[in-house]
């Protein structure tokens, strides 16, 4: 496999560590690493030598969501369509992320933001260290959850936290994180990704049916991933046409808190 740039891959004990490696950027998600990250799982779920895969970022920060300065997703002077690059690039991600037969677990080593808490939430398991924390982010700028959130936020911590959380969107400690169902486990920072591959060796040490039973549980507990994911394009289209989205990012280039009117 071809080493990309905007992150790294490392193979040891049936384990793949994938490590997004944007820390100038707080691992924030371009267009150019949705896409080499998708090659990436897709390659990984045909290697029989990996049988379990760790996800984590390099720096302070695991993701901190989409990057509001990529050309290719939000072209400056230009029409776009924030749906169509959910559906572009963000849904086969997901899919590749949430089907892998192979067990996934994420070193949350630093914040967890907008689309990089989706990240996190599609991985199996979550390893957080004791200095990270999440938030949806989206609304802050006029959006709506994407990258699996809607589907998978309200399994974890039920309906009614789901909505609290994306609407109210405050930063989770890993404290709290963990009260809500967040968490498998909560570590020391120094020692989350070594707990995560510790944790992922033992899972790649286990039988054929771990996959299967992701599998059975995908199916039988999610019900349908590729429309829900399709529907939160479709919101993000009617949201990225908003005059309160257009604020929203004035807002956040402007580093000033946004003035919604509604509309």
């Amino acid at each position: 496999m071809s080493a990309p740039v905007d992150h790294r891959v490392e193979t040891a004990d049936g384990v793949a560590t994938i490590t997004l490696a944007r820390p100038q950027a707080y691992n924030a998600l371009t267009a150019d690493l949705l896409e080499s990250l998708l090659a990436t799982l897709k390659a990984l779920a045909r290697d029989a030598a990996v049988r379990a895969v760790v996800l984590t970022g390099d720096g302070k920060a695991f993701c901190s969501g989409q990057a509001l300065d990529d050309a290719r997703t939000l072209p400056p002077g230009e029409p776009f369509d924030l749906g169509a690059a959910v559906e572009k690039r963000y849904a086969p991600l997901l899919l590749a992320l949430l089907t892998l037969e192979k067990p996934v677990v994420a070193a949350v080593n630093g914040v967890a933001a907008g689309a990089g808490m989706g990240l996190a939430c599609a991985c199996d398991f979550r390893i957080v260290a004791e200095t990270a924390s999440f938030t949806t982010a989206f609304v802050k700028i006029g959006l709506v959850p994407d990258s699996g959130l809607s589907l998978t936020l309200p399994r974890l911590v039920g309906y009614a936290k789901a909505l609290e959380l994306c609407i109210l969107s405050e930063k989770i400690d890993a404290a709290r994180a963990d009260a809500l169902g967040l968490c498998t486990k909560v570590v020391p920072a120094d020692h989350c990704l070594d707990e995560a591959h510790a944790f992922a060796a033992a899972l790649a040490r286990g039988p054929r049916s771990i996959g299967l039973i992701k599998r059975e549980l995908l199916r039988n507990g999610l019900g349908d991933v590729a429309g829900a994911i399709a529907y939160e394009g479709h919101l993000q289209s009617v949201a990225g046409a908003t005059a309160d989205f257009a604020e929203g990012l004035a807002a956040f280039a402007g580093k000033r808190a946004p003035n919604f009117t509604g509309a």
